[in-house]
């Protein structure tokens, strides 16, 4: 790690300057326990703010949470053939308990489709208990060999969605919703803007009939999966007795879905705003929106302008704005300025005695105001009118600058797969091309490019000349976006 004052720049090794930041940001920590993590309290007080903006969402759709065990018997994860072969490397296992070696081993969880869907059996009789839309908040273990905070680590936090339909048709549009409802919330919230689609069939979730995907772009031109929606068809209620009575009074299976999204929305905020001095926090999931920092010499002016600090974020918070006051002795202002820059705070509020003479605040914004403008002088009057504008504009502001560097380093009309490894090799991100849906022709790219196919895009991301020709060879079914990921 570099030394205390200087971080990794971007340019000289971006997996060094995201290891600096994530820490310098006190986000999270190493853990002794291996491959997992210590999320401190602004990183949690970030996943927290996430998690009542999705659970928000969740709710305005229908959703109620529930909780369910950590430990699954390891007889339900076999129960489903893909599922089990899908997971088995990864999963962590309970033999002895009580100073006994179990009857039965338990999983601790990977995910939580079997255990939900043996108590789905229990509850469910007719088609008037359907749909049945539940949500749980909680952590998951799969035990991964590389691990890098928040991106991948062996335990992590997450919600996990899981319905019973009576359609297939009320399970396909569940699933497709909910994908929308991780890209709204990754839009307005997170102001990271994900390219939304279809896996591939190597590229779905074990378990799944069809899987999707929100892909969202790094500034290293990296994918990251951020959220993924399942429809699981009948797959899961067929192995746990997931059955109704219809209305016709006919004995059917319940139709699923199960769909999650996880703390690797943290690691997706840092790489997709920070910069060389640090993380960019957007306003909406900042926990201190405004960091106020009282300048002060003697005693006596340090009354004064904490009095007027004081005043100052009462009314912010009245106004709907999250504030803290720095007013720790021990550090200069520089040294708040600096540190409250590497954590990304939206703004700065700065309050010495002429100020409060003037019955202004110095207004610093974390990334600069439209003309590298650094700071504005504001009375007090104009920054508490102006401040929820300039929260939303500074949203807004990050939003398409993600937006329009993934349509920058976007490529189409790729058909040759010399030119799809020449333009990755040199740092494309995503490159739409056609394809013939033969996995031996994905397994092919894959091996000579080190790219996987994200998504088969929504119409709205799709090119508007569809591509003829598979980038094997030959005729193309469909087009697809390739990228190298995370």
């Amino acid at each position: 790690m570099a030394d205390d004052k200087r971080l990794t720049p971007r340019s000289e090794s971006f997996s060094a300057w995201y290891n600096d930041v994530v820490q310098r940001a006190e986000l999270a920590d190493y853990s002794p326990v291996r491959g997992c993590m210590v999320i401190r309290p602004w990183g949690y007080a970030i996943w927290e703010l996430m998690q009542q903006g999705l659970d928000g969402l969740f709710k305005e759709t229908g959703h109620e949470n529930a909780y369910f065990p950590l430990l699954i018997p390891m007889s339900f994860i076999e129960r489903e053939k893909e599922h089990v072969e899908g997971f088995k490397p990864e999963l962590a296992v309970v033999s002895h308990a009580g100073g006994k070696e179990l009857d039965e081993p338990y999983v601790v969880r990977p995910t939580s489709e079997t255990i939900i869907y043996s108590m789905y059996a229990k509850w469910v009789q007719s088609y008037r208990d359907l749909p049945l839309l539940l949500n749980q908040w909680c952590n998951v273990m799969r035990w991964e060999l590389r691990t890098r905070l928040f991106l991948r680590t062996s335990e992590f936090l997450w919600q996990e969605g899981h319905t019973a339909h009576a359609t297939r048709e009320e399970a396909e549009e569940e699933a497709r919703r909910m994908l929308g409802v991780y890209r709204r919330f990754q839009e307005d919230w997170i102001a990271m803007p994900p390219v939304s689609g279809l896996k591939s069939e190597s590229e779905k979730f074990a378990g799944a009939v069809r899987s999707y995907s929100v892909e969202a772009l790094m500034q290293d031109n990296r994918a990251l999966q951020a959220g993924t929606s399942h429809f699981l068809g009948q797959n899961f209620s067929r192995q746990f007795g997931l059955t109704f009575q219809s209305e016709e009074g006919r004995e059917e299976y319940a139709w699923n879905t199960s769909w999650g999204v996880s703390t690797r929305m943290v690691g997706g905020m840092v790489m997709t705003h920070g910069d060389d001095n640090g993380i960019v926090v957007p306003p909406r999931i900042a926990p201190a929106q405004v960091v106020v920092v009282p300048i002060w010499r003697t005693d006596a002016q340090r009354v004064l302008v904490l009095e007027e600090a004081d005043r100052f974020r009462d009314q912010l918070v009245a106004a709907g704005v999250r504030v803290r006051i720095d007013a720790r002795d021990h550090l200069n202002p520089g040294a708040k300025f600096y540190e409250w820059e590497r954590k990304g705070a939206p703004f700065r509020a700065e309050i010495g005695p002429r100020d409060v003479a003037k019955g202004q605040v110095v207004l610093a914004r974390r990334v600069p105001f439209s003309g590298s403008q650094r700071k504005r002088f504001l009375s007090r009057e104009e920054a508490l009118a102006t401040l929820p504008a300039l929260l939303d504009e500074f949203h807004e502001e990050l939003l398409e600058s993600a937006r329009a560097r993934r349509e920058a380093n976007s490529h189409r009309g790729i058909s040759d797969l010399g030119e799809l490894k020449e333009i990755l090799d040199a740092g494309a991100g995503l490159v739409y091309t056609g394809w013939s849906g033969d996995p031996d022709v994905e397994e092919k790219v894959k091996q000579a490019t080190r790219a996987t196919i994200r998504v088969i895009p929504d119409d709205e991301f799709a090119s508007s000349s569809r591509p003829s020709r598979c980038i094997g060879g030959g005729a193309a079914k469909m087009e697809v976006a390739w990228a190298r990921a995370y």
